[in-house]
Parts: C-alpha cells; structure tokens; sequence
C-alpha cells in the first residue's frame, strides 16, 4: 500500500481556536479524520505530523523518500519564511503537494510568497478542509502516474 506523509505545521494544533473566521471552527483533529477517512477510500495509508519546529518539517522530508510515495504539507507561517523547508523539499524526489486552508493571495502581503511553491510540485489554496483533501487526490494521482 503506498503512503503519503502529511504534515502540519506550526500553529496549526489550535485550529477551532484559532481565528476561526479565516481557518474556521473546525480542528486539527476533525481535519485528520477526515484525512484519513479519504485515504481508507482510495487505499493508501497516511503518516500523520504537527510541528512548530521547523527542524523537524526539514528532518521529516529529509528521510521521507525512504518510507512514503508523496507528502502533504501545510507549512503554515512557514511557508513565507523557511528556505530550509524549502531546500528539503526541493532535495527529495517524491511529489510534495503544498496546501493552505485559506486563500493566502487574499490576505495580508507578506503572505503572498511562498517560497515552497517553487519547490513543490503544487499547490492548493483557499479551500478550507477541503485543500487537505484535495492535496491528498493530487498526491494520489501523482503517485499513479
């Protein structure tokens, strides 16, 4: 069975909590049932972290080749400003789909590089719950390609 790893990052544990008018009221829980929910449907198996150190995103990546066919990443605040993420990510050779809950292109200006998306081979935005789910299709297809 082929297997993705998804990673959260940093804030992302108090989503519900968490200006719920831009994430929405939902969990970081409720998102990973949902997640894995979808992945029991399409049979593949998902590893699952939550991070606010940045450490450990680029040591997940790093050795990720070795155990999963894809990742699924939400760098959070880190999308705008960890070049070692992103040099993680551009070292690997697995599909990297990058996510974000929120339209980040919709909010403010410091939020509207990504310097992962240069890296990634995608990116979902502004979906809510539902850019987690779609990043995990992408994967997939990616996958089967």
């Amino acid at each position: 069975m082929k297997k993705i790893l998804i990673i959260h990052g940093p804030n992302l544990g108090l989503l519900g909590l968490r200006e719920p008018d831009i994430y929405g009221k939902f969990s970081l829980e409720d998102i990973n049932k949902q997640i894995k929910k979808l992945a029991k449907e399409k049979k593949v198996s998902v590893d699952i972290l939550q991070s606010n150190h940045e450490g450990e995103i680029v040591d997940a990546i790093g050795s990720s080749p070795k155990k999963y066919a894809a990742i699924v990443i939400n760098p959070a605040a880190y999308t705008h400003t960890s070049v070692a993420i992103r040099d993680a990510v551009a070292a690997i050779d697995i599909p990297v789909v990058e996510v974000h809950l929120s339209n980040i292109y919709r909010r403010e200006e410091f939020r509207h590089k990504s310097l992962l998306a240069a890296a990634a081979t995608g990116q979902i935005s502004g979906f809510g719950v539902n850019s987690y789910l779609l990043g995990v299709l992408a994967a997939i297809e990616l996958i089967n390609k």
